[in-house]
């Protein structure tokens, strides 16, 4: 199999020589960028497997990169994962909103970082090689039945509202993915939906009472959203 090609951008130097030492010892091909305007050009020429977008750039910041990228025909698939500053909670959003798969804040854990770039390289692998999603998913002893619109815990039924079942079949879809809130009601409602960010809040209390032992596995994150654990 060919080595996965992964992109750095940031405008510090230093940054991109730790990011690179480590992903070059885990085999990975790497290529650099130290602008937006150069990250731009080179994911669109080579297309990488994946982008390690900081969001403080010089000139076209990493938000404007991320809606050029994810607003093209030819780079709108390439995963994403932004580096922030502590504080950028709105940025985050943003971010993830625009189409970026995650984020990690500096100062980082280089191996924290790695773990979530397999981990997003894993998925699309698996997605590209995988047939439409399955109407069964199984997560240890709890079974997610689309086509009947069952939750099962132990062989249990588990009465689930229309929206709680829909949240749960989303997030579970996307194991380890950050979703906003804006996100998660745009999927299980639709962009014309009347309901409120806090509504999203509401249905996840509502559900984790509901799934008892597998509650944990909707972890929010704050400031930003949810996700399902992997």
């Amino acid at each position: 199999m060919a080595r996965e090609t992964i992109l750095i951008v940031d405008d510090e130097e230093d940054i991109i020589e730790l990011i690179k030492y480590n992903l070059k010892n885990e085999g990975y091909d790497i290529l650099t960028a130290f602008t937006g305007e150069q990250a731009i050009k080179i994911a669109r020429k080579s297309l990488p497997d994946l982008i390690v977008l900081d969001l403080m750039l010089p000139g076209i910041d990493g938000l404007e990169v991320t809606k050029f990228l994810k607003n093209s025909a030819q780079t709108k698939d390439l995963p994403i994962v932004m580096l922030t500053a502590k504080g950028e909670e709105s940025d985050i959003v943003t971010g993830l909103e625009l189409g970026a798969n995650d984020y990690i804040s500096k100062p980082f854990s280089p191996k924290e970082l790695l773990a979530r770039i397999r981990a997003i390289l894993r998925r699309r692998r698996k997605h590209a090689l995988d047939d439409p999603p399955a109407n069964i998913r199984q997560v240890g002893e709890m079974t997610i039945d689309r086509a009947k619109h069952v939750v099962t815990i132990q062989g249990e039924a588990v009465d689930l509202t229309l929206s709680e079942f829909e949240l749960l079949s989303f997030l579970s879809d996307k194991k380890g993915w950050v979703f906003t809130r804006n996100q998660i009601m745009d999927a299980i409602h639709g962009e014309n939906y009347a309901v409120t960010e806090r509504s999203i809040d509401v249905i996840i209390v509502g559900l984790r009472k509901k799934l008892k032992s597998y509650a944990s596995r909707i972890e929010t994150v704050r400031g930003v959203g949810y996700r399902f654990k992997e």
